[in-house]
């Protein structure tokens, strides 16, 4: 389908339906925040019924999530000790069976990955980790192609760290690049999905001139702070030898926050370790998986679709969206039983780090912009089926307003009708009984905010630190800030970014301020 995946160069009615669409989705959220409100004040028994009715739906859709949350661990756990480069050279030993099925993988030995690393205020001591980590790969490391894309306006501390990795590295790696993208290329905004497009493009250049296929070529694209476990890619490699349409997939790992876990503020653990658990949520159902953060694909679908968007910030969900459009809806995400860590937002300080953190999921939340996007194409195409389309929409529609809206519902505004009850509601039956039910509706949540508890326990890091018990338990403790660090610093900030977004206040790109010691 020929479509301009791009808030700009519009005109007319495309031009008015992505305004309409950007409005409604922030629309929606303080809709049913004001409307409850005022309907607390007013109507306090009309209130007090539709939040118990939505009290049971959060607490079953909980205990569903829950349920599927384990199962996510139990197969992380399963698949944790698997040989992943036995099964890849089990698939190479079937290449002449698989020929028949019309769609032969390539040979593990004619594979190659390009991993790029975009940096903007990223130093050495922040990158250099992940590096390592693909040095320690059970995949022969010298297939893979490291670029680091350097933003031309980077600080020369940034620059310098670059050029000493390239000069350590290369030799270790099929090849180590350091790529400048020059500032203010024509249609280009400040985001990370610019630097990354030019990074690809020159890496293209690359394989070109060895004569290296595409379509044997897979891409990752980290976040400077990632560092992949041994098993990525041999784990990575076999998906995508055994997916039948390799070419027309992505591949999402479970992102976890471990590298510096033990150092950051618990609140900020808190949400990241509740990002990775949505992400594990996510993965059960690939249907309707969508990438995020680091991601792999093919290079050579990377190509055809155009590579990032270059003036959008949500890049990593994006480029999906851009794939899937692009091949009419027959593009998937293919989730991969293999995790890799990213740093926990830690600014030095308890209040920058709190910042940070605003900052952070307000970025994360601007994804509401491809809101607008989706539903442009999804109107125009008459080749993606109908169902698909309805579903996909009304997933991303409902993740955005939920995002926005469920933290205040449940831990502020369900409160309201019986402080705002009158003399009518407070000598009603369900003004003394509406507490009981609340009360009985969370006390069950605790079943599964146990479960999470433990999960999350079990998934720490097998670290060496001082008093481990004390410390793992402390981390159960602050699971105990959940209500307010999900409203003040999740829900909030979605509802900030979708608020800019319907008073097309668009927001520029901003790095996640990092600090990490090099050992």
């Amino acid at each position: 389908m020929n479509y301009h995946f791009s808030r700009h160069g519009l005109e007319g009615r495309e031009k008015s339906l992505h305004r309409l669409f950007e409005i409604l989705v922030g629309g929606t959220s303080w809709t049913l925040l004001l409307g409850m409100l005022f309907l607390s004040f007013w109507k306090p028994l009309t209130a007090a019924v539709l939040i118990i009715a939505f009290d049971l739906y959060w607490l079953l859709r909980l205990f569903y999530m829950t349920i599927l949350l384990v199962l996510a661990t139990f197969r992380l756990s399963l698949e944790k000790e698997t040989d992943w480069m036995a099964r890849v050279r089990g698939v190479d030993d079937l290449a002449g069976a698989l020929k028949k099925s019309g769609s032969p993988p390539p040979s593990s030995k004619e594979i190659y990955h390009l991993v790029l690393f975009p940096l903007l205020q990223e130093t050495r001591e922040i990158v250099d980790p992940g590096i390592q980590s693909l040095l320690s790969q059970r995949f022969p490391s010298k297939r893979i192609l490291t670029v680091l894309a350097v933003e031309e306006r980077s600080t020369e501390a940034v620059k310098q760290g670059a050029r000493e990795m390239e000069r350590k590295y290369r030799d270790r790696l099929l090849d180590l690049l350091v790529v400048s993208h020059p500032d203010g290329l024509p249609g280009e905004a400040r985001v990370k999905g610019a630097n990354a497009t030019f990074a690809a493009r020159e890496a293209a250049k690359y394989f070109e001139a060895r004569q290296v296929p595409f379509e044997n070529v897979i891409v990752s694209c980290f976040d400077a702070d990632t560092v992949v476990s041994p098993d990525y890619f041999s784990c990575l490699t076999y998906h995508f030898m055994v997916s039948p349409e390799r070419d027309r997939a992505s591949f999402q790992p479970i992102p976890v926050y471990h590298n510096n876990i033990w150092e950051a503020p618990g609140f900020s653990r808190v949400l990241d370790i509740g990002s990775s658990f949505f992400q594990m949520i996510e993965a059960t159902n690939p249907d309707r998986l969508v990438t995020f953060s680091s991601h792999s694909m093919s290079f050579k679908a990377l190509m055809e679709v155009g590579c990032w968007p270059v003036d959008m910030i949500s890049d990593d969900s994006a480029i999906f969206w851009k794939a899937f459009i692009h091949y009419d809806g027959n593009y998937q995400v293919v989730p991969l039983p293999v995790t890799l860590s990213m740093d926990v937002v830690n600014a030095g300080t308890w209040w920058k780090t709190v910042v940070n953190v605003y900052r952070q999921k307000r970025r994360w939340a601007w994804g509401a912009e491809n809101f607008p996007l989706v539903m442009r194409a999804f109107l125009k195409s008459d080749r993606i089926p109908l169902k698909v389309r309805m579903s996909h929409a009304l997933k991303l529609f409902d993740n955005h307003v939920s995002w926005a809206t469920w933290a205040f519902l449940l831990a502020v505004i369900g409160w309201f009708p019986a402080v705002f009850s009158g003399h009518e509601f407070s000598n009603s039956v369900l003004y003394y009984s509406s507490p009981r039910i609340t009360s009985t509706i969370f006390n069950l949540s605790f079943v599964a905010f146990f479960t999470t508890v433990l999960l999350s326990l079990s998934l720490l890091p097998k670290k060496k630190v001082k008093r481990p018990l004390l410390k793992r338990l402390g981390l159960a403790l602050e699971w105990l800030l959940v209500p307010f660090v999900f409203t003040f610093l999740s829900a909030l900030p979605a509802l900030d970014a979708q608020t800019r977004l319907m008073f097309g206040r668009h927001m520029e790109f901003w790095a996640t301020e990092k600090k990490r010691n090099l050992d």
